[in-house]
């Protein structure tokens, strides 16, 4: 599967990167690469492309990340001896409504050889571009009269999911743009905000791509429940930090 890093400082719009352009998708990637003196140290924005060969390049219906793309992920994502894969919880989350535990499906993608273990090494959750919250929506918990793990929305979740990771442990995100009258949103920065606040680091922003490189186009194979102009998603990578 081919990949380009490309090296951005990490500012507060990193998570704002665009996917690749196609004809009526969204914008191309900045290329500036202007340095930030408060940011010495940038992680890199990568793009995962198929194979050339894959003929599942997009995901399954109701899905969000392609399956080739979650292989990619147990397998180099996460690093193990001979590149085994490793274990993955995947969720479906599709709205945030009080009791959203009880109607959020998993599967479990575990090898045979797998020793018990904690938790899962990597936490898989695909965000439904309706359950995301809008650009300008505050996530923090001020004033809830359920802190933590207790509470209803993102915060509680993200919460809960620091819980259920190991020491070691990884939250992947995987959503994608939906497009409100007319524009097309990015809830990210909500997002990541939410999620440091529950005790995760962010880590990297990877952009998952809905076709193949040819030549310098990019043939789209466009899930149909996507948005007009969506040709990727996004795949957001944190690591939950523990104290000793």
């Amino acid at each position: 599967m081919a990949e380009i890093n490309c090296r951005f400082p990490i500012t507060s719009r990193q998570h704002e990167t665009a996917g690749p352009s196609v004809p009526g998708a969204t914008q191309p990637m900045p290329n500036s690469t202007a340095s930030c003196p408060c940011t010495p140290h940038p992680l890199p924005t990568t793009i995962w492309f198929p194979d050339a060969d894959e003929p599942n390049v997009a995901p399954i219906p109701g899905a969000v990340l392609p399956a080739w793309a979650l292989d990619k992920a147990r397998t180099e994502f996460v690093g193990r001896p001979s590149h085994r894969p490793a274990p993955l919880l995947k969720i479906a989350i599709r709205d945030t409504a009080p009791g959203m535990d009880a109607r959020i499906p998993s599967t479990p993608f575990v090898a045979a050889t797998d020793e018990e273990a904690s938790g899962p090494a990597i936490l898989l959750a695909e965000l439904h571009p309706d359950a995301l919250p809008a650009p300008d929506d505050n996530l923090s918990p001020v004033g809830s009269e359920m802190p933590g793990s207790l509470e209803d929305g993102w915060p509680g979740f993200f919460h809960r999911a620091h819980r259920l990771l190991p020491t070691d442990g990884f939250l992947l995100l995987a959503t994608r743009q939906r497009r409100d009258s007319g524009h097309l949103t990015d809830p990210l920065g909500a997002l990541i905000a939410s999620a440091r606040t529950a005790g995760f680091r962010y880590l990297q922003h990877i952009v998952i791509v809905y076709g193949h490189p040819v030549g310098d186009r990019l043939v789209p194979a466009v899930p149909a429940d996507a948005s007009r102009g969506v040709a990727h998603c996004d795949l957001i990578a944190l690591s939950a930090i523990t104290h000793a």
